[in-house]
C-alpha cells in the first residue's frame, strides 16, 4: 500500500503486524528503519513548521498515532484502517526483540522514570534484553553515542518529546550503525514506569483515549482543537 497523504503529510496506512513484517526484513536486509508517531496535533504543528515536516515525511513508517488520522482515511476513503499508537508499537517492537534475541536501548526522560520503566518491562517481558539506558539530561553526547554502540543494541528508543527527539535521531543515525530501529517515544516511559496511567481500554477502543485525557487534564484543551482543526482543513483540501 502508498503512504496516503494529510495537508502534505505522510502516514503509512499499516497495521502493527504490517510494519514488523516489514521490519523484519529490512533488519535482515542491514537497513535503519525510524517509526514516528503522526496525530492532527503533530500534522499542524508540520505545516507551520517544514523542518517537521521534513522530519515525518522522511521517516520509514509514519504511524496513525490519532483517531483524526483514522477518521481523515475514512473521509477519503483511504486505507488506514486503525489507530497505531506509539507507546503500543514500542510494546510490539519490544516482543519483536524479546523474540528474535535483539538489544534494546533507552534513552531519554527522568532517571528514575528511564530506571523504572526499565525495571518493569525487563519483569513483564520474558527474554527481554535492556542492554542500556541513559536518562535525558546526558551532556556527553559523544560519551553517549559510544555507550549505545558498545551495547550492542539494534532497538533504540528516544524519549526527549517532539521534535526533539526525531532531530537527535536525524543528526545521529550515521553514528549509529548497530541500531537497526529508532522510534521517538515520547512520554511512553512515563506509561511503561506506571507513573503516567493510559485510558481504561473502553476509550481507546472507541477512539476516545482524548476525550479522557482531557477530562483529566483540561488545560489539554488548546491541544485538542487540532483534532477539528485538522478535520476541517482536511475535508476543504479535498
Amino acid at each position: 500500500m502508498e503512504k496516503e497523504q494529510y495537508l502534505g503529510v505522510s502516514v503509512s496506512p499499516y497495521t502493527y503486524e504490517e510494519i514488523i513484517d516489514d521490519l523484519q526484513r529490512r533488519i535482515a536486509e542491514g537497513l535503519q528503519s525510524t517509526v514516528i508517531a503522526v496525530n492532527p496535533e503533530k500534522v499542524i504543528t508540520a505545516n507551520r513548521n517544514p523542518v517537521v515536516k521534513e522530519l515525518i515525511n522522511n521517516s520509514t513508517y509514519q504511524i496513525p498515532d490519532g483517531i483524526g488520522i483514522v477518521l481523515a482515511s475514512k473521509m477519503r476513503n483511504g486505507d488506514v484502517r486503525e489507530r497505531v499508537t506509539g507507546v503500543d508499537m514500542m510494546g510490539r517492537l519490544l516482543k519483536f526483540a524479546a523474540d528474535k534475541g535483539h538489544g534494546v536501548f533507552f534513552y531519554g526522560a527522568k532517571e528514575e522514570v528511564v530506571r523504572t520503566a526499565k525495571e518493569k518491562l525487563e519483569a513483564s517481558i520474558p527474554n527481554l534484553r535492556i542492554v542500556g539506558y541513559a536518562n535525558g539530561y546526558v551532556e556527553d553526547q559523544q560519551a553517549l553515542l559510544e555507550q549505545i554502540r558498545e551495547s550492542g543494541a539494534a532497538l533504540l528508543f528516544v524519549a526527549l518529546g517532539s521534535p526533539r527527539q526525531e532531530l537527535w535521531i536525524k543528526d545521529h543515525m550515521a553514528e549509529l550503525p548497530n541500531i537497526k530501529v529508532f522510534q521517538g517515544v515520547g512520554g511512553s516511559f512515563d506509561v511503561y514506569s506506571g507513573r503516567v496511567k493510559r485510558a481504561p481500554a473502553f476509550y481507546r477502543k472507541l477512539g476516545l483515549e482524548w476525550l479522557y485525557r482531557l477530562a483529566k487534564e483540561p488545560k489539554r484543551i488548546k491541544r485538542q482543537l487540532a483534532l477539528p482543526k485538522f478535520l476541517l482543513r482536511v475535508l476543504l483540501e479535498r
